[in-house]
């Protein structure tokens, strides 16, 4: 990794070279067709790691050289990624104060300034360059988005929406799903609050930009259960478990709340078309659980004995473990009360859900991913399936017998 460090400035020197002697041939008699002894005296500290003396010599070379714009942004780019950000300020600073700076050069180096503040967390100072980029049209979707990123830290989320409305006018990147969570987080807020007709508006106003949102569907059924409307948000659930299998695990708590306070009987018939339809291991468990309420501990034991032959799913063993364990004498489970516990270390070390995008995993639904940024790209992690048998049937979820 430090080689690739080292090997980034010699690039940016032999593009500036490249551009130095071409320069150098078009004037011809100018007396410039030598190349600057200085930059290779500097290049020479930066390539014997003293970044302090090579951060003097390339200031004193831009204070008279106004040939080496580009190559001193590559080297602030450079000082940021390797971590130095004082000194990537430094470099940037001194080229904005610059007079001899094209607008186009200016405005690159506003940016990569207020990619320094961002970074040293001096988030005040960036957004005030990042709206100065915006306001004169240099760098503005790129500083628009920085700007999302500054107001996302912030949890500012309706400033994150004004700014992600400004980049869709300007731009056709796809941020629908964007602004719909902007709308949620709002929606989220205000109902906490209590403020339940904004609420209900931002979850219009999301669904609107993306129809697609479950979050958004979500929201609403937990709107519906706190409003004591309990069937509707059961309506809700079960729209959105076939819209959006992905969450199926994260709304289930609150599924099975909805079940309880309707009074319903046959719990194990709901859960059973939904993991027909959508298998997963929290569902599993808790259809395990209902079935064994309703039908008895044998019945729960044929049904996970069912599920482990189509899936390799160690939560789905550690349950039919429990199970057996639980009407057997304790000296004669010693044996298998060990590997029990193999079982729920391997579990918790076992990822719940996973970005699509980076393939960050989660133990907790987060709606952004916290790695990449991305929102709505974490999913739940279904359980891996083994091969079967031609002529394989579906799992008979035991429901059916009730």
């Amino acid at each position: 990794m430090q080689w690739l460090f080292l090997l980034l400035p010699i690039a940016a020197a032999s593009g500036w070279l490249v551009a130095r002697r071409a320069v150098s041939g078009r004037r011809g008699e100018s007396g410039c067709g030598s190349t600057d002894p200085v930059f290779f005296r500097g290049l020479n500290y930066l390539l014997n790691e003293q970044p302090d003396k090579a951060l003097d010599v390339f200031l004193r070379l831009a204070e008279v050289d106004g040939e080496t714009a580009e190559t001193h942004l590559a080297l602030g780019a450079l000082f940021r990624r390797r971590g130095e950000v004082d000194r990537a300020i430094r470099i940037h600073q001194n080229l904005v104060a610059r007079e001899t700076l094209s607008s186009a050069q200016r405005g690159y180096a506003l940016y990569e300034l207020g990619r320094d503040y961002m970074l040293a967390g001096l988030f005040d100072r960036a957004e005030s360059l990042f709206l100065e980029l915006v306001e004169q049209g240099l760098q503005d979707r790129r500083a628009l988005r920085s700007l999302i990123e500054i107001y996302q830290a912030e949890k500012d989320w309706r400033r994150c929406l004004e700014t992600a409305e400004q980049l869709r006018q300007r731009c056709d990147w796809p941020i629908q799903t964007e602004i719909a969570h902007y709308h949620c987080e709002l929606a989220d807020k205000c109902r906490r609050h209590g403020q339940r007709d904004e609420a209900r508006a931002h979850l219009l106003d999301a669904q609107a930009v993306d129809p697609n949102c479950i979050r958004a569907t979500l929201i609403q059924a937990r709107m519906e259960m706190e409003g004591g409307d309990s069937a509707s948000a059961l309506m809700l659930y079960r729209h959105l478990a076939r819209r959006g299998p992905d969450y199926l695990p994260a709304m289930l708590p609150e599924l099975l709340h909805c079940c309880e306070r309707l009074g319903r009987q046959g719990v194990a018939r709901e859960l059973g078309e939904l993991f027909a339809a959508h298998p997963s291991s929290p569902l599993m468990l808790e259809l395990s659980r209902a079935i064994e309420r309703e039908q008895g501990p044998q019945a729960a034991l044929r049904f996970l004995d069912d599920y482990l032959g189509h899936y390799a799913d160690l939560v789905g063993a550690e349950r039919l473990l429990e199970l057996r364990l639980s009407g057997v004498p304790q000296q004669a489970a010693e044996g298998d009360q060990q590997l029990l516990e193999v079982i729920r270390h391997l579990v918790d070390a076992q990822p719940s859900y996973r970005c699509d995008q980076c393939g960050f995993e989660a133990r907790a639904l987060h709606w952004q991913c916290p790695s990449c940024k991305h929102w709505g790209s974490i999913k739940a992690v279904a359980p891996p399936l083994l091969c079967q048998p031609a002529g394989a049937t579906a799992i008979d979820s035991g429901a059916n017998r009730l």
